[in-house]
């Protein structure tokens, strides 16, 4: 005999979780769906496998609060890997050169970080979800084809360097949506004329949210449909915030 399906319900609302490293941003959603076999689940900003940190899950009418959340501004506390350029700009890539960075100083590298603040024009790398006519670029980056992408428009708010122990140097990043972290980096290691890549990455905060109102994913998945309803902050509670 078939078992009943669990009925699929609805909870509204916005719950924000400290992303392990490992896993994408669907991944999570996928296993918060699963478990509480919710019927509406995103979340309002991507974070890459290697990355932790603060990610917006976006439940039932939250689900329409996307643009909104999308277009906060981000912190990140990250770690910038000098020597090694990747194809992916970060830790997961292929190497594809290296470079001398025996001469490079602390004060090269805040300098060169001082450079990609303000107003910045940023090509994405070929190793991202953006689409070119419908395929994603990285499915064209496994097949050996790099297309032409156009500049993005960002604005670094902030780019210090905070801990410098070579080839690592640690750094905080205040930004606005769309900017990929790694490529920044990326950007600075050839400025240097070493090559960089992204090693670490933590998302501090996304607008007004930050990881340290966020619950685990490992503590989530334990919860009770309770326990959940009362750790997700309701639509009209953020719109009110919003406003005021």
């Amino acid at each position: 005999m078939v078992p009943p399906s669990i009925p699929r319900r609805d909870i509204d609302g916005l719950l924000l979780v400290d992303k392990p490293t490992g896993m994408t941003s669907h991944d999570v959603v996928d296993a918060i769906r699963r478990k509480f076999q919710l019927s509406k689940v995103g979340h309002g900003g991507t974070l890459d496998p290697m990355a932790t940190g603060l990610l917006v899950i976006l439940l039932g009418r939250g689900t329409r609060l996307f643009e909104q959340v999308m277009s906060s501004d981000k912190e990140y506390r990250g770690t910038l890997h000098l020597g090694i350029t990747t194809d992916s700009h970060d830790r997961d890539g292929e190497a594809i050169a290296t470079g001398d960075y025996s001469d490079i100083s602390r004060e090269m590298v805040q300098a060169e970080m001082e450079k990609w603040k303000g107003d910045v024009l940023q090509t994405p790398p070929m190793i991202s979800a953006i689409k070119k006519d419908g395929v994603p670029l990285y499915k064209l980056a496994r097949r050996g084809r790099e297309v032409e992408r156009k500049p993005r428009l960002i604005h670094v708010y902030r780019f210090d360097l905070l801990d410098f122990d070579p080839p690592r140097a640690r750094f905080r990043l205040k930004c606005t949506k769309g900017t990929y972290v790694r490529t920044l980096c990326h950007d600075v290691g050839r400025g240097l004329g070493c090559g960089a890549f992204l090693e670490e990455l933590r998302r501090m905060a996304v607008g007004r949210f930050t990881v340290g109102e966020a619950c685990s994913l490992h503590r989530v998945l334990g919860m009770s449909v309770a326990e959940l309803e009362r750790s997700v902050i309701p639509v009209s509670r953020f719109l009110l915030d919003e406003s005021g």
